[in-house]
Formats: C-alpha cells, sequence, structure tokens
C-alpha cells in the first residue's frame, strides 16, 4: 500500500515457500455490473474492511482499486472498477476503457445483477461484453436481503438464462449471506500459481488515493442528485507529525454554485463532510488526524483533458 508495506515483501516470499504449491491458486476476479449493483459494497465484505467507497449515487468508483483476501490455499485478488455506463463526458469515456481494459486482464468477472430489479438492457449488453473474453464468468445475484424467497427463486432462473455462466450464486453482502460460498467459487476458478501478494497487503492502491476516496464519499452525502460526478478530491500532502498526520486536500468543483453547496451555510456541509471523512480515514490508517479541507473550483474539469490529468484520470 506503501513503502512500508512493499518493504514486507521478502518476508511474503518466504511464507510462499512454505505453502504446498501444488495445490495453491492465486490470481485476478472484479465485479462488472451495472452502475449501483452492489459491486463495490460486495468487495468490502470479502476483503473484511473498507477498500472502495460505496454509495446510493450511481458511477461513485473511479479508481481500478485492488484488495487482496488471504486464504491458506488461494490469494483472491480482487479488482474494483468503475461501472461501466452511456458516457457523456471525457472522464465517462476514460472509466469506460478503464473496466474494458480490467475486463480482459483479470481471470474471473463476477456479473452482479440485483435480486431486487427486473433484468434489463444494461444487464444483457454487459453480457454481451463479457461473453467473448478468456476470463470465466459466474452470475452473482446481489442484494438478496431485498427480496423474498419467492422473487429470488424467478430471479436466480431469470439470471441463468441470460448467459452461458460456470456458477449462479445469491449473495447479500449487508446481510453477510452466502459471502463465503461465492468466495468459494471464485477462487475455485483461479488458475494453480504462486502467491502475488506478501501475507500483510491487503491492497496495492497508494494511502493517499484511498484517503482522497474516502473524503469523496463523504462529500456525496445529501447533495443534489446531479453533483457527485462533478466531485473529486486530491489529497496534496500528509505528513506525520508524533502520533498524529495532518492531511490537506482539496475537493473540486466544476462551478461556484457548486461550491456553495457543497461547503453549506456558514460551512456547515463541509464541517459535517470532514467529521465523516476524519471517522473513516482514522479507521484506515489507524490512529489520529488533522484534516484541512479546501473546496476549489475547476471549471469543467469532466471534459477537459488538462484537468483531468491534473485530476489524476
Amino acid at each position: 500500500m506503501n513503502g512500508e508495506r512493499r518493504a514486507h515483501q521478502t518476508g511474503g516470499g518466504r511464507a510462499r515457500q512454505a505453502r504446498d504449491q501444488s495445490t495453491y491458486r492465486a490470481g485476478f476476479a472484479c465485479f462488472v455490473g451495472r452502475p449501483n449493483a452492489g459491486k463495490s459494497t460486495l468487495t468490502n465484505a470479502i476483503v473484511g474492511q473498507k477498500i472502495a467507497i460505496t454509495s446510493s449515487k450511481p458511477q461513485t468508483t473511479r479508481h481500478v482499486i485492488r484488495a487482496v483476501l488471504h486464504r491458506p490455499d488461494a490469494q483472491l485478488v480482487l479488482v474494483d472498477t468503475p461501472g461501466l455506463h452511456r458516457p457523456r463526458t471525457l472522464l465517462g469515456e476514460r472509466l469506460n476503457d478503464l473496466v474494458r481494459q480490467t475486463w480482459s486482464e483479470v481471470d474471473v468477472i463476477g456479473l452482479c445483477i440485483p435480486a431486487d430489479e427486473p433484468i434489463g438492457r444494461g444487464d444483457r449488453f454487459i453480457s454481451a461484453e463479457i461473453a467473448g473474453l478468456k476470463a470465466t464468468v459466474v452470475a452473482v445475484v446481489t442484494k438478496t436481503d431485498l427480496v423474498g424467497r419467492a422473487r429470488l427463486v424467478e430471479q436466480l432462473q431469470a439470471v441463468a438464462q441470460l448467459g452461458d455462466f460456470a456458477d449462479v450464486v445469491p449473495v447479500s453482502a449487508v446481510a453477510g449471506d452466502q459471502v463465503d460460498t461465492l468466495v468459494e467459487v471464485m477462487t475455485g476458478h483461479l488458475p494453480p500459481s504462486p502467491q502475488l501478494y506478501p501475507d500483510d497487503m491487503l491492497t496495492d492502491e497508494p494511502e493517499q488515493v484511498l484517503v482522497a476516496e474516502l473524503i469523496r464519499e463523504a462529500a456525496l452525502e445529501g447533495v443534489r442528485d446531479e453533483l457527485p460526478h462533478s466531485i473529486a478530491v486530491v489529497v496534496e500532502e500528509m505528513i506525520p507529525e508524533g502520533d498524529l498526520i495532518k492531511i490537506y486536500a482539496d475537493v473540486y468543483v466544476e462551478r461556484s454554485s457548486q461550491k456553495a453547496i457543497v461547503i453549506g451555510a456558514r460551512a456547515s456541509r463541509l464541517k459535517d463532510v470532514g467529521i465523516r471523512a476524519r471517522r473513516q480515514i482514522e479507521e484506515l490508517l489507524g490512529g489520529r488526524i488533522y484534516l484541512d479541507l479546501h473546496v476549489r473550483v475547476a471549471k469543467d474539469w469532466q471534459r477537459d483533458p488538462k484537468q483531468l490529468r491534473k485530476l489524476g484520470f
């Protein structure tokens, strides 16, 4: 995750040698599906810690984040990706390119389809998109806690007819139902391989990116429907001082009117964002932090190649 984490790779190598290489499996998997199908929530539930941000607003995931699940017999590397969608901006086009590139490189794909919504054009489109890939495809019926047994059975039958899947697994990430079963199924489709990451590595994403994502998640809460896609966060500095880490971050929006929304009356909303983000970041980093947030305007950044590069896209 950072320099300290990567320094542990030698020790991880010794641990690998002690394992039975004839039965050990390791590889990459990702969850795909239309926006808000529960992909990030499922990734967090499997790893047992918050790695990917979640929101009721679609298209909140913007970065490819690798989360590593360690088992005695396998290592499952989950790649959390943005949802494939109809792009309206240059940012949207780049996110779709990122998704398709990830699909072409993983060993297992979990197609997520919510149990509480009928199968639609988006599900059929994505199913057709992944049908020709080399990866093994598992259908994952998510949010099973939101429906009764009869509706779930109907949805499982409908999903089974959607494509030629290696398995169909119902799961509820929120309730924890069938999460272990899904892990068993997905690791069973991984190739025989030595361990890919050291034992203590949970993610290979830099801490500054994870912190920025947690701030963005906090900023997404309670804003108007059109605002989430206009918000970006850049962590400028993380400075350790004794047992405290000082974090300086900028929240970017596209217009001055949006800046006023994020800040709120007498800075009330920005204060709430800081409180929510600070709690999550301290849990991530395992210590106290000081968080300094500023809201800045980068006009139409989603459509500007120069601004996109500056903001990390």
